[in-house]
């Protein structure tokens, strides 16, 4: 429980006044947020009759009909498809099937292999049918800024390639840090595999921590694309270690030679050894929904207030707390918070109603942590004309506030946005951190890909986000009502402003993350639309000035192959554009309105 700040038992009275009002003496009085009513929404949002809100789950429709009874109750009109919901599709994960075997056909004795005891697949596995003779191929990795590479005068075209978790052990002094590169990651592994033209790949253990048992990972806790191209399972060391003897050498012994030179030492297992593998795993998928409500004022021009209200249910590989997946995570933070928030300005703007020089449309998204997936869906096929929203508000994490900081992005996005903002802080002073970038992993992003000036409300990250313990009893509900009361001035001034925010292009010194951002490798420049595209990288954005705008790229562009890597998918994007360098002219192929083109990029400098 955190501690509450003091505050007057009578709070100021609150008068918002736009922009209209100050050129024309009229006024419109808001009401003050409720702390009380708002922690009561939070609570009943991270309660577990919502088991944390997971995409598919009972729990997250619960919530969608909280929101909708919460609107009705205000008179706020549905502004959906379906009433208030706007539904729209999303993969939730996937399942094995019964018809799963790995079969070791080792000279005259046959070994098959019983599934979670001693092999299991891992969920992004593809699905199909291979049998063929291992090679050993170390870590798996190519890494050419450690001039190392474990496939170097290794053929595994159509074979079963058996690799070791992590990285050679070099790699963090060559590295100049002590962590793990990406060359540590699993689907980095399968990546370099499939490009390398092997079949399937072999997951060992290998040397375990103190204290570490040689586990399976249990199906579904690592997360990865739908389908990684080859099939991949992870297999005990206890079973894999035969295979190595036949050949004079031990698992345990290769490891060590390979950590204590940092070279490779890859061979093709002794000709006797066959595996045999048959994986079958369906993706699962779910129809989800936005929650839509419109609050009506003088014009079908609009405001935007949102937030998301998914989580990640009972955690799964998104989860920082690995140890606690299967037990719900309520996200009372992330986003109730911000769902709550939408509702009590719902409360608070709904008497407005018809009074607003312009309308509010209050939406609460699914998806979010799917990656964006509820806004994008709404821009895609919005329940209102695009080109009439003047400005979007998103609020995703405002319930922590601590010592009255407050994080406003996206404030370069409008050209109005700082006046707004100084105006509305003068009744709601808090110590503020403004970002002129309208980019991050929220969805306000989804917004200032289609041009529509867009702020971002945030609290700030802490020790509770994406666990178990992000619960109720830790929200400020004091300081975030006194947040919401300058929200609501923000609104209303958009609301009745007599001219809305240009949307202004800010220049980026930090590239968001997916093909333009942050993380490994080069800067390429552009924004990924977060929507399931299969079979390429859509472009939702391209950054001004990016490299990719410089190519000629644009919004909408699909890519579908980068320098000589086919791109199925934003993990094939990010791993082809670690492998590159500054400078490096790749030739880039996409789709755009159906036809190919083919571009040349320079990479440039991450700055």
């Amino acid at each position: 429980m955190v501690l509450m700040p003091n505050f007057s038992r009578f709070r100021r009275s609150l008068l918002i006044l736009s922009a209209a009002v100050l050129l024309a003496a009229a006024s419109t009085a808001v009401q003050q947020a409720d702390p009380v009513r708002y922690l009561n929404d939070i609570k009943s949002l991270a309660s577990p009759d919502m088991e944390g809100r997971g995409a598919g789950t009972k729990g997250l429709t619960r919530a969608e009909h909280l929101i909708e009874k919460r609107y009705k109750e205000l008179g706020v009109s549905p502004a959906g498809v379906n009433g208030y919901a706007q539904p729209f599709k999303v993969i939730t994960g996937a399942r094995l099937k019964s018809d799963n075997h790995f079969v070791v056909q080792a000279a005259e004795s046959k070994n098959d292999l019983k599934i979670h005891q001693e092999f299991v697949p891992f969920s992004f596995s593809a699905s199909g049918q291979v049998t063929a003779p291992p090679v050993f191929a170390g870590y798996g990795v190519t890494a050419d800024e450690f001039h190392y590479d474990d496939y170097a005068g290794l053929d595994v075209k159509d074979r079963i390639v058996v690799v070791l978790r992590y990285e050679p052990s070099g790699f963090a002094e060559k590295s100049g840090n002590h962590g793990l590169t990406q060359h540590s990651q699993l689907v980095s592994k399968a990546i370099n595999a499939h490009n390398h033209g092997a079949k399937a790949l072999v997951v060992l253990n290998g040397k375990l921590g103190d204290g570490e048992e040689d586990s399976l990972t249990r199906f579904g806790s690592v997360s990865g694309p739908e389908n990684v191209g080859l099939i991949m399972v992870q297999v005990k060391n206890a079973v894999a270690e035969p295979w190595f003897q036949p050949s004079g050498k031990s698992l345990k012994d290769v490891q060590d030679q390979i950590n204590s030179t940092t070279k490779p030492a890859s061979f093709a297992f002794a000709d006797m050894l066959h595996l045999s593998l048959l994986i079958d795993i369906e993706t699962t998928r779910a129809t989800v929904n936005n929650v839509l409500a419109w609050l009506p004022g003088q014009s079908d021009e609009y405001v935007i207030i949102g937030a998301h209200y998914d989580h990640l249910g009972r955690g799964n590989f998104d989860s920082l707390a690995p140890s606690q997946i299967g037990q719900i995570h309520p996200g009372a933070d992330d986003n109730a918070s911000g769902t709550a928030g939408v509702l009590e300005l719902a409360r608070l703007l709904a008497p407005q109603r018809g009074q607003l020089k312009r309308s509010i449309l209050f939406m609460d998204y699914a998806g979010e942590e799917l990656g964006l997936l509820g806004s994008a869906a709404w821009v895609q096929n919005p329940t209102r004309p695009l080109a009439k929203a003047v400005a979007m508000i998103n609020m995703d994490m405002i319930g922590r506030i601590k010592d009255d900081k407050v994080y406003i992005g996206g404030v370069g996005t409008g050209s109005t946005f700082k006046a707004v903002l100084e105006q509305a802080q003068k009744d709601a002073p808090f110590k503020i951190e403004y970002s002129a970038s309208g980019y991050s992993s929220s969805d306000h992003t989804s917004f200032v890909t289609k041009k529509i000036p867009s702020l971002f409300f945030f609290s700030g990250l802490h020790s509770d986000y994406h666990k178990p313990s992000d619960t109720w009893d830790k929200i400020n509900a004091p300081s975030a009502a006194r947040l919401l009361d300058m929200v609501a001035s923000v609104a209303v001034q958009l609301a009745n402003a007599a001219d809305a925010p240009a949307f202004q292009v800010v220049a980026e010194d930090k590239p968001a993350a997916g093909g333009g951002g942050g993380g490994y490798g080069p800067y390429f420049g552009s924004i990924p639309d977060f929507g399931q595209t299969e079979n390429g990288v859509k472009f939702s954005d391209v950054k001004p000035n990016s490299p990719a705008a410089k190519a000629g790229l644009k919004a909408g562009d699909i890519m579908i192959q980068f320098g000589d890597k086919p791109i199925k998918n934003l993990y094939d994007f990010t791993d082809a554009l670690r492998r590159s360098k500054v400078g490096d002219v790749v030739e880039v192929k996409v789709l755009r309105d159906g036809q190919p083109i083919t571009a040349s990029v320079k990479l440039e400098q991450r700055k």
